[in-house]
């Protein structure tokens, strides 16, 4: 039994992964033309037809009506990229000190946003440990473990 040879003009894809596009506007008998796939006429004809997120055809749009109340922070606000304790003891348990470099390297966090370490998990060890914040329950089971824990300043 004898194997064809494999060349350039035999290969063609596999049948149905490759699809033809849709040919828009070619006559009336194309079941494409006229309106192409459009509708009528209109803002939805019309390219470029996106409406905002909320608008609500010119009448006052809902976030407009309700009425706001309070203070909000969200201007000024801090926003933390947050680390468990158990995820600090499961990557460096082989390890006395952590920096906010080491936190990077091993993938806990992300960027340049500050860092705040929460006390979910348990520490076994003394550990020192750095961070833009603690939570309470960090701070207390850190140093309960006989780690310490550094506060480091925020670029500003």
């Amino acid at each position: 039994m004898t194997q064809a040879a494999l060349t350039l003009s035999g290969l063609a894809p596999k049948f149905g992964s490759r699809k033809k596009r849709k040919r828009l506007g070619l006559g009336d008998g194309s079941g494409l033309g006229k309106t192409a796939g459009r509708g009528g006429k209109g803002q939805t004809s019309r390219s470029g037809d996106g409406k905002m997120v909320g608008f609500e055809g010119g009448q006052n749009p809902l976030l407009r009506r309700i009425p706001k109340r309070g203070f909000r922070n969200t201007a000024f606000r801090t926003a933390f990229q947050v680390v468990s304790l158990a995820d600090v003891m499961r990557v460096f348990k082989n390890t006395a000190e952590v920096s906010l470099e080491a936190l990077r390297v091993h993938g806990l966090v992300k960027g340049q946003a500050p860092v705040k370490v929460l006390g979910d998990g348990s520490v076994e060890k003394p550990i020192k440990v750095q961070a833009h914040a603690f939570s309470k329950s960090a701070l207390e089971k850190i140093q309960k473990a006989g780690g310490t824990a550094e506060v480091v300043a925020q670029a500003v």
